[in-house]
């Protein structure tokens, strides 16, 4: 009997053994897929996350090249920006200009012409208030070259700088300050097809140098110019020998051993007034190539009157040479004068006469004095542009009839 009990609980122990056994098992199997579901359940989160990932880090790269090429966009628009303000700012304070006249010249004892006489350019640039850049080219009769009639010129080409106020100095190839043509020669700015004879002749207009100048206001309507300048080289033998025309170097390479000065004086006080009177003197126009010195004083004066529709202009003109050549030519004195009276019927149509003397000769006894009588009119056909004829009658000289289209801007 014991043996039968005995055995009966080794057999009960032995089945809750064996059933606890399976169901450890059985939880274990449990757990494992659990965990087995759980990891791909977690990778799948990470491989969602990483596709995430992908896509954001695509996307930061294509708004990171987007910001880029954003960036170099502003940048070329910034730089071009900068470019067009440079190119408005220097169009501000650059200015073109000029003038040209196209002249029919009808004389007797001589071939009737057309000429294109001159094409003029003028550039001008501000670099500050103060401190800026003149010049001006200049062809005259259409071609030049060898064999041509015409030339091309640097007329102008100088710095001028405002030092003080009402006070400037100019450096460079500028026109000399005499007379009433030689600065302002515009077609549309005086009366005749051509420029007058006595300043043509006498100071000689158009007269330009290389050299330094001051001027300025000394007190209002009251001004000063005082210029150094290379001076000019006349010929010595010929029939062109000490014609202060026929001396001009205008800048090319020009002989410097004798310096012209020159200084002026004008009055603007009052409206409608202007008087001026200029002095140069030179050692020694002919630049030493004389078998004496020829220093040369040249004096020059003029008045302009201007009221209402009436205007009157006159002007004297002087060199005194010195040197045995020059007075064995009779061109130790050359003188000349004119005087132009004018009157505009309308804003567009004046009338003028001018009454000229010259002589280039005026030392010696012989007469060679010319005397010029001209008559003629002005229509402008816009403020700029003009349309002229003349007559001019010279005793010694050449009649003639000229017509003449002009313009400026």
């Amino acid at each position: 009997m014991k043996n039968i009990v005995t055995a009966a609980v080794l057999g009960t122990a032995l089945c809750v053994s064996t059933s606890l056994l399976a169901a450890e098992k059985a939880s274990e199997a449990v757990s494992m897929a659990q965990i087995m579901e759980l990891l791909k359940s977690q990778q799948r989160e990470i491989d969602a996350l990483k596709k995430q990932l992908a896509k954001t880090n695509k996307q930061v790269v294509i708004s990171e090249q987007r910001i880029e090429a954003t960036a170099e966009t502003v940048e070329s628009v910034a730089t071009a920006s900068e470019s067009y303000a440079k190119i408005a700012d220097w169009a501000d304070k650059t200015h073109i200009g000029g003038y040209g006249e196209l002249h029919y010249n009808d004389k007797n004892g001589s071939d009737n012409q057309v000429d294109a006489h001159r094409f003029v350019l003028f550039v001008e640039h501000e670099f500050t208030d103060e401190v800026r850049f003149f010049s001006e080219v200049e062809l005259e009769h259409s071609i030049a070259g060898d064999g041509q009639n015409g030339e091309v010129e640097l007329e102008q080409a100088y710095i001028e700088w405002d030092y003080a106020k009402n006070h400037s100095a100019t450096f460079g190839q500028f026109l000399i300050p005499i007379g009433l043509m030689n600065e302002t020669h515009e077609p549309d700015t005086f009366y005749g097809v051509e420029r007058n004879s006595v300043e043509k002749n006498i100071i000689p207009a158009t007269w330009w140098e290389i050299g330094a100048m001051l001027g300025g206001e000394i007190a209002p309507g009251f001004s000063y110019d005082l210029a150094v300048t290379s001076g000019l080289e006349t010929p010595t033998s010929g029939k062109d020998a000490y014609l202060p025309r026929k001396g001009r170097q205008k800048g090319s390479k020009a002989t410097a051993e004798d310096f012209a000065y020159t200084g002026r004086l004008k009055y603007t006080a009052i409206p409608g007034l202007e008087l001026a009177a200029t002095l140069m003197y030179q050692e020694d126009i002919a630049q030493g190539m004389g078998g004496d010195d020829a220093s040369a004083l040249l004096w020059e004066t003029h008045a302009v009157y201007q009221t209402g529709n009436f205007s009157l202009r006159a002007l004297y003109a002087m060199w005194d040479i010195d040197g045995d050549e020059a007075e064995a030519l009779g061109r130790d004195e050359q003188d000349g004068w004119y005087i132009e009276p004018s009157y505009k019927l309308t804003p567009r149509l004046g009338f003028f006469a001018r009454y000229s003397e010259w002589d280039n000769n005026a030392g010696d006894t012989a007469d060679t004095q010319i005397e010029e009588w001209d008559l003629g009119l002005n229509f402008w056909l816009v403020e700029n542009v003009v349309f002229k004829a003349d007559w001019a009658d010279q005793k010694n000289g050449e009649d003639s009839f000229n017509l003449g289209v002009g313009w400026s801007f």
